[in-house]
């Protein structure tokens, strides 16, 4: 399988528990549990798709890639911290939730670096 498949695979996973996630916090959550599952199944859509977009840019090289895995895993470790937190009453888990949003937010930093460099490649003479 090539780095490009293991990242979506990786990214249909996260998908796919995100629906799950919402699903259960609008039908069978109570109100604060509701609030910290929606949240996280929000940001770990959001970054599963961003994830898939990242493997299927083609221009996007090896970077790309980079600022798929950091967005997916930390969309991963965001939620289930939340998840964690409202489930399971791991408040300590706030702890692991700020780790899931600096992967996150590398993630589009490195997206946007890699943007930034094809660019320039692209109108060098």
């Amino acid at each position: 399988m090539t780095a490009h498949r293991h990242l979506i695979v990786f990214a249909a996973a996260n998908g796919a528990m995100a629906v799950m996630l919402g699903a259960f916090a609008a039908h069978g959550a109570g109100p604060v549990v509701k609030t910290l599952l929606t949240t996280g199944a929000q940001y770990q859509i959001v970054h599963a798709v961003l994830a898939v977009a990242c493997a299927l840019w083609s221009d996007g090289g090896r970077l790309a890639r980079v600022a798929g895995w950091l967005a997916a895993a930390g969309g991963l470790v965001f939620s289930l911290a939340l998840s964690m937190i409202a489930l399971m009453s791991l408040p300590a888990m706030g702890m692991v939730a700020p780790v899931g949003g600096v992967l996150m937010i590398a993630g589009w930093v490195v997206l946007l670096v890699t943007a930034l460099r094809r660019g320039d490649a692209r109108s060098a003479p």
